[in-house]
């Protein structure tokens, strides 16, 4: 593809909220990556209501669920959770993005991502963490240090899944006034 063509691709790709239309393909979109991949530990594919259960679940908290979809095909999804449980980590989420495993290489996990993470820092949340499922997993590393993370380190073997262990990889970004000044002392509402 030359780089118009990768463009005009980008351009046609909508980022949006999530919607119950789209839950059956969040779940093949996942459920890929359950079977065949190493991006998540998961190794039983959720049916498209668990996938809505726990959409469901995050939209209650505020947190942001998001696709990137072109002319009505849904190619990639994003996520915010909670990094911890407990009430002091309330500022810092963790995200998860999975593309159609042939969404790749046209810019739509970029623009998915930006605009998570843009929709994050409108939130109020200060840092976003990244656990990335393998090493091996160049793309989704690659897409996060281009959007300002940091790799902080590797959790070597700390998964087993198609016969191999396998490693984590955390990354952080700050985002908005980041750690600069005081957490707001609610956290926000979406």
């Amino acid at each position: 593809m030359d780089a118009d063509a990768g463009r005009r691709a980008v351009e046609a790709v909508t980022v949006r909220h999530v919607t119950d239309a789209d839950m059956e393909a969040v779940a093949a979109i996942y459920g890929h990556y359950v079977l065949h991949g190493t991006a998540t530990f998961e190794t039983d594919p959720p049916s498209p209501a668990e996938m809505t259960r726990r959409r469901d679940a995050l939209a209650a908290q505020g947190y942001p669920y998001l696709v990137a979809e072109r002319e009505g095909v849904v190619l990639g999804y994003a996520y915010v959770s909670a990094y911890r449980p407990r009430p002091a980590y309330w500022n810092t989420v963790e995200n998860s993005i999975y593309l159609r495993h042939d969404a790749g290489g046209m810019g739509v996990g970029k623009q998915l991502l930006r605009t998570l993470v843009e929709t994050c820092e409108d939130l109020g949340y200060r840092q976003i963490i990244a656990m990335i499922g393998d090493s091996a997993n160049i793309a989704s590393l690659r897409l996060h240090l281009s959007l300002g993370f940091e790799k902080l380190g590797t959790l070597r073997s700390v998964g087993y899944k198609h016969g191999r262990w396998i490693d984590t990889i955390c990354l952080q970004r700050s985002i908005g006034l980041g750690d600069s000044a005081p957490p707001d002392t609610a956290p926000p509402q979406a």
